[in-house]
């Protein structure tokens, strides 16, 4: 088997030892190439080397943004499970949502023994993804389109992101504490969170008015806090289209309720109420804003927006797991 290690050097949860390690023992089992990523879309060219050549297996030593640019490499030409090679993950960043929702440990050395059994098990699932793209017709028309492994936003989640991202430009260390302080800070500038910009149309349906909240979740948990998981939309699922959660006002009461709905949350029960709008199971649907918003995907700030068109698509890429 031929296979190719990206590895983040700037993983957050890594050392050089355990890089020398893991990639000792995996090369013990495969024909294994190993690289380093130098800049930011690396990973995503190396993704789109490999699905051009004869490559059988793809692992990613990172957090979900390497992971993002690898399957967006990978996607390059579209999805054809048969013909692109597996992807394999190994969690090395701060949240490692994608590899957790995976049900794989979220430790180095674990999820390593675990891939190797689950190698020599031939173990795998092919997996839905979601696609956004800039909506024809619109000023965002011409923005290629990109896809993501487990959740995106328009707006609010979005910005927080963005302010997370400069913070880190800054060398600090994305922790969790940090993004709990920057959503509080960017609620205290939400200059629309009595009345949201946003609509939601799909096909079929009427649309979904003044949001000012909208996260979209190809899988579940949304995201986590340390060990605990948080549910946006419960029922997402990676067999299964696309989940929205939309937030129609985020006064202090309200966000108070629904953060701790949040917080409280469970494969059964996620946040819900007058102002609370979860759909489940799309494959087509644009948010549209009356102002440009943040866009955000598998926590990737991406800049301002004002139409995206999403796209569930089912059995996208396998994986080993």
């Amino acid at each position: 088997m031929r296979a190719l290690l990206v590895v983040n050097p700037a993983a957050t949860t890594t050392s050089a030892r355990t890089r020398d390690v893991l990639i000792h023992a995996l090369a013990s089992e495969m024909k294994l190439d190993a690289v380093t990523t130098e800049y930011r879309g690396h990973a995503r060219d190396l993704g789109r080397q490999a699905a051009d050549e004869d490559v059988d297996l793809v692992i990613t030593l990172g957090g979900d943004g390497t992971i993002n640019e690898v399957v967006n490499g990978l996607l390059h030409e579209g999805p054809d499970p048969d013909r692109l090679p597996r992807l394999a993950v190994v969690p090395g960043g701060s949240t490692n949502v994608f590899a957790r929702a995976l049900g794989l440990p979220n430790d180095v050395v674990e999820a390593t023994g675990a891939l190797l059994d689950a190698l020599r098990r031939d173990s795998e699932r092919t997996v839905g993804l979601g696609l956004a793209a800039g909506t024809p017709g619109s000023e965002d028309e011409g923005v290629p389109a990109r896809w993501f492994t487990f959740n995106a936003g328009l707006g609010f989640d979005a910005g927080v992101v963005g302010r997370v991202e400069q913070h880190r430009e800054r060398g600090k260390r994305s922790t969790h504490s940090l993004y709990l302080r920057q959503a509080i800070r960017q609620f205290l500038g939400e200059p629309h969170r009595s009345q949201g910009t946003i609509t939601l149309e799909r096909p079929g349906a009427d649309p979904v008015t003044d949001l000012v909240l909208s996260i979209v979740c190809n899988t579940s948990p949304w995201t986590y806090l340390g060990n605990r998981p948080v549910y946006a939309s419960p029922k997402a699922s990676f067999d299964k289209g696309l989940d929205v959660l939309g937030l129609s006002r985020m006064s202090t009461a309200s966000v108070a309720r629904y953060g701790t709905q949040l917080l409280t949350s469970s494969p059964e029960h996620g946040p819900h109420g007058k102002h609370a709008t979860s759909l489940h199971d799309l494959t087509d649907f644009t948010l549209h804003s009356k102002v440009p918003l943040p866009l955000q995907m598998d926590g990737d700030h991406l800049g301002l927006r004002t139409s995206v068109t999403f796209t569930g698509v089912r059995r996208a890429l396998r994986v080993i797991v």
